[in-house]
């Protein structure tokens, strides 16, 4: 296949990075084309652990020529700091690091911007405070937008600064008479800087991407955060930024998204949240209740910003809008191995809406908060899965399980994920 789409198909932390890494042994290229410094992906290699939030994955692979895309909103500083891990480690990105020249760059003054925003009351929505949604407003705005290509251009940028800095800093003011200030000199010079390091990797990925393209490369994109974080498609307004679905692959990279020949969409197997929003699955049930059980055994803290998840049972629901909007061929079930031990488990099939039995997920957050889940119960498993190797190791259970998973949303389940490591994973069919 040339082009595959890894997504995930909840509200992020789906283990799309253990997929991703896996499928590199196949593919040329790897291309992130959505989000920003949000978006955390663990990776686990030999005995090293990668946390990264806008390197693709496959950036550990020295084979694999990753490709950071114009869709994505880029935090130079923390750039950096990714790259430098990954030296330190002896993995030399050389020119294997390719970075769009339209990608839009996130200032401090859109850090400051996101903190003010999510401090006054009713306007939280619980983001990470990394600048992403101020940058991307900049960049639908673009009047005070800045590109990557931009720092590379000293004069150019300190004219820019110039105008947006002061306009940032009377928007600021306007949220707290004591608001940081920004020196537009000092900002031209600190990325202007970044600029002159990241420069050798800097291109027009799109041409780039169209070239690889006709001469049979396989393409593997990288979808960041989850689809019910969709701007469009999400439970709005409590979404990221950015089209996370199997959309944002045309707008974000410049590739056709009708290039894009398999799409795999990836499920832990059971949910979770991070931040706010409505959550019909949740298990809101104490320090000593299933939620907290599953977010310890899951090791369920943020990648980026280490705060607890919010856990519950497996929505289908959910997983079926998600699963139709993108257009999966199938899926991947990730962190089985967490639901040993439970007598239990439970799937939401449908949900109840003021009175009604619906079979659709709203994704508007006032009626996706009115909704009850309507569950199936299923045998659960007490024996360890971290050892399974293939499909006949699981328990019964814990196979009927994941077979109802692939049955409710009509798609093959084509690999099961039973620990961190690569080896902790069972092929079930080609992926």
């Amino acid at each position: 296949m040339p082009c595959t789409c890894v997504v995930g198909l909840q509200w992020g932390d789906e283990a799309k990075g253990k997929v991703v890494d896996v499928l590199t042994d196949h593919h040329d290229i790897v291309v992130r084309y959505n989000g920003g410094p949000n978006a955390g992906h663990t990776v686990m290699t030999g005995n090293k652990t990668f946390k990264l939030s806008i390197l693709p994955t496959g950036v550990i692979r020295p084979e694999v020529i990753s490709i950071i895309g114009n869709g994505v909103v880029i935090n130079p500083t923390r750039l950096r700091e990714e790259i430098s891990q990954l030296l330190k480690n002896d993995i030399d990105i050389g020119k294997r690091l390719v970075i769009s020249d339209r990608a839009h760059v996130i200032f401090p003054y859109h850090v400051e911007q996101e903190k003010l925003t999510e401090s006054k009351q009713g306007q939280s929505i619980g983001t990470t405070g990394r600048g992403i949604g101020p940058c991307y407003q900049d960049k639908v705005g673009r009047v005070h937008a800045i590109r990557t290509g931009e720092l590379t251009q000293h004069a150019h940028l300190k004219e820019r600064l110039d105008t947006v800095v002061d306009f940032k800093n009377k928007l600021l003011r306007g949220f707290n008479h004591d608001a940081v200030q920004f020196d537009a000199a000092k900002l031209a010079d600190e990325f202007h800087e970044h600029g002159q390091f990241l420069k050798p990797h800097l291109t027009n990925t799109v041409t780039l991407l169209h070239q690889e393209f006709k001469a049979g490369k396989n393409i593997l994109f990288e979808g960041a955060q989850g689809s019910l974080l969709d701007i469009d498609h999400g439970s709005f307004p409590f979404v990221t930024s950015s089209n996370s679905i199997t959309a944002g692959i045309g707008s974000g990279s410049g590739l056709p998204s009708r290039y894009v020949t398999k799409v795999i969409g990836i499920l832990k197997a059971y949910t979770t949240r991070v931040g706010k929003g409505p959550f019909p699955t949740e298990l809101d049930d104490g320090p000593d209740g299933l939620g907290e059980r599953i977010r310890k055994i899951g090791k369920e803290f943020g990648t980026v910003t280490g705060r607890p998840r919010r856990c519950g049972w497996f929505d289908a629901v959910a997983a079926r809008h998600s699963s139709m909007i993108n257009g999966v061929d199938e899926i991947c079930i990730m962190l089985l191995d967490v639901l040993a031990g439970f007598s239990e488990l439970k799937i939401a099939t449908a949900y109840e809406l003021d009175g009604d039995r619906i079979t659709y997920f709203p994704t508007d957050a006032r009626e996706l908060e009115r909704c009850k889940p309507i569950y199936e119960t299923l045998q659960g498993w007490n024996e360890p899965l971290t050892t399974a190797s293939k499909i006949s190791d699981l328990p019964t259970a814990a196979r009927k399980y994941a077979d109802r998973i692939g049955e409710i949303l009509e798609l093959p389940v084509k690999l099961i994920s039973v620990g961190p490591e690569r080896s902790q994973t069972i092929f079930t069919g080609r992926v």
